[in-house]
């Protein structure tokens, strides 16, 4: 539940168009609702600015679709992350109005339609083998609300690409490199522009990459300033981060209007 919902049920208690009972009954379940196997935190959205995201993997079909009912029924819209193509068919036609997004492996449930926070997120990969990763952080950034463009397939391997792309990294308000091999776009990103660089380690690369750990400690240790490093192939996680800076901006940029 997050607070445009609760604000409606409180204001019909006030105006007298919902019986105290009635708001009770739609506030059964909050703060947490307890389903045995899980425990879904619907006060996550208040507290936190962003809803509670069903994370797939280990979870058995029944359980998934067990989530989805239940936090659709408190929140305007779901997403699923690590949701497999076996599992998304199952899912697919239990929820048809759904959308599945095979490269990400994203599921979202009354997606929306347009951007509905301010505030840009350019997502940026070096390889054309890091977009299922970029994939997931573009849908979690859209369904965090932000409009998001992207950029793909600029890595170092052909500095010009990035060095021809000045125009859209201006344009960002946060920006996120997700690359594999040694992860050095991350570094060429971060000293080119002034935004906030989220950086997301891929395993892609041959045996030294150790499965994203080479790209990891590359980007840990940048000597480029400005830069946070989320977990290997963690998208979601960088969209997340991504979300609550431009959230933060957003709150300063309405108080100094009201001033």
């Amino acid at each position: 539940m997050n607070e445009q919902r609760l604000r409606e049920i409180l204001t019909s208690v006030q105006e007298g168009s919902s019986s105290i009972e009635d708001a009770l009954l739609r506030l059964k379940d909050f703060p947490a609702e307890n389903l045995g196997f899980a425990r879904l935190d619907h006060q996550r959205a208040l507290r936190t600015g962003q809803p509670e995201v069903i994370f797939c993997q280990g979870k058995t079909s029944g359980q998934i679709i067990s989530i989805i009912e239940h936090l659709g029924a408190a929140v305007p819209n779901v997403l699923a992350t690590r949701l497999d193509q076996a599992k998304a068919e199952i899912i697919q036609a239990h929820f048809p109005q759904g959308q599945y997004d095979p490269l990400a492996r994203c599921f979202l449930l009354h997606p929306l339609a347009d951007p509905i926070s301010e505030g840009r997120i350019l997502v940026i990969t070096a390889g054309t083998a890091d977009l299922p990763v970029a994939q997931e952080a573009v849908l979690a950034a859209r369904y965090f609300g932000f409009p998001v463009s992207t950029l793909f397939d600029v890595g170092v391997a052909g500095l010009h690409r990035i060095l021809d792309s000045r125009e859209e990294l201006s344009q960002a308000d946060v920006i996120i490199v997700v690359a594999g091999m040694e992860g050095a776009l991350a570094s060429v990103v971060g000293g080119l522009v002034e935004q906030p660089v989220i950086a997301v380690p891929t395993s892609i690369g041959y045996g030294a990459n150790f499965q994203g750990l080479a790209a990891l400690l590359s980007m840990l240790n940048s000597c480029a300033s400005g830069i946070g490093v989320v977990n290997i192939d963690n998208g979601f996680g960088a969209a997340s981060l991504a979300a609550a800076i431009l959230r933060r901006l957003n709150f300063y940029r309405r108080k100094e209007k009201q001033l």
